[in-house]
């Protein structure tokens, strides 16, 4: 009988010292069944224990693709992934950007109301089955959604609902860091869309060119035969805009929906601003020669573009609250 009671106590102690550590200001954390409180080193040491466990198992059972290379380690796979692959370098600042917003909400973190909840257990151990299962699978993709679950489980046990919702943003945004290969497939569709529209465009400006798949064609005296390439499909530009567009969305927007609407914009914007460049490279070469548009002036292309796309969140941005910055100066 001792014996369940003291285990019963430890299991709370356990709780209420971990989740002084995600309570903000605390210096303790009352156990719920005694009024003592907990000292701060005890919730430190916890506190530790679980993400030392965690960082274990994603180190050394993480992954069982490429282990010539990067070992067993998720983490390797992650950075791996995020440096050699040109397309993905925009992952690199995406966790420093989730640590800033968790800092930005440290206020209302600290007003939260706290309290254990167990039923983010149920949470936490589908975390740990999806991990497992993408582990088994050799799916490297599906454990790094599993450390994103996790990694909000935790505060969500700890401190309950109120407490980890103000984590949401933080927490789902690092799954924009997840490499999405099945996405190459839309690759060649939207070569040839964006090649129709930037046809459709020039000849309605009086520049003659054909459309054949994905090529662009000079049908008069200026003559170029354009490719556009599975790199120039603006699904490399889709997913680094999107990444810029749910961050501004967060930080800019005042409701719920205004965010989400923001944020599903970084897709036709996306698409605008690749367009856009597809029509300066044809441009370029139909006034001075395809050799200028494919070298230079093509490898360097992308950044004012990515202006364009800049521009064009900011004009979202300024549509959805037209509205409600108008309505004060009516009054």
């Amino acid at each position: 009988m001792r014996a369940a009671e003291g285990a019963r106590g430890a299991e709370e102690t356990l709780f209420s010292c971990m989740a002084s550590v995600f309570c903000g200001k605390c210096p303790a954390v009352t156990n719920p069944t005694s009024s003592s409180p907990i000292p701060l080193p005890r919730a430190a040491a916890a506190i530790l224990v679980v993400f030392a466990a965690l960082a274990a198992l994603f180190q050394f059972l993480g992954n069982l693709t490429d282990v010539a290379r990067v070992g067993h380690s998720l983490f390797h796979w992650m950075a791996n992934r995020w440096v050699n692959f040109s397309d993905l370098n925009y992952c690199l600042f995406l966790p420093f950007v989730s640590l800033w917003a968790i800092w930005r909400q440290r206020k209302k973190l600290a007003a939260a109301p706290r309290a254990v909840d167990l039923r983010g257990l149920l949470l936490f151990a589908a975390g740990v089955f999806l991990h497992w299962a993408g582990y088994r699978a050799q799916q490297p993709r599906i454990s790094m959604v599993a450390l994103v679950l996790l990694l909000w489980t935790v505060p969500f046990v700890l401190c309950g609902w109120r407490f980890a919702r103000e984590l949401l943003f933080p927490a789902g945004y690092l799954l924009l860091t997840v490499p999405l290969n099945f996405l190459d497939s839309l690759t060649s569709p939207l070569r040839i869309f964006s090649a129709w529209v930037a046809a459709t465009v020039l000849n309605g400006f009086g520049l003659h060119v054909q459309q054949i798949g994905s090529g662009l064609y000079s049908t008069a005296a200026n003559s170029f035969a354009l490719e556009v390439a599975p790199e120039c499909s603006g699904l490399h530009s889709l997913l680094a805009m999107t990444a810029l567009m749910g961050a501004y969305a967060w930080i800019s927007q005042p409701t719920q929906l205004k965010k989400w609407i923001l944020f599903a914009c970084s897709v036709p914007v996306a698409l605008v601003a690749n367009i856009v460049r597809i029509l300066l490279v044809v441009l370029v070469a139909a006034l001075f020669g395809q050799e200028r548009a494919t070298g230079l002036w093509h490898d360097w292309s992308g950044y004012p573009v990515f202006v364009v796309g800049i521009l064009l969140m900011l004009a979202v941005d300024k549509l959805l609250n037209a509205r409600g910055k108008e309505a004060p100066h009516a009054q």
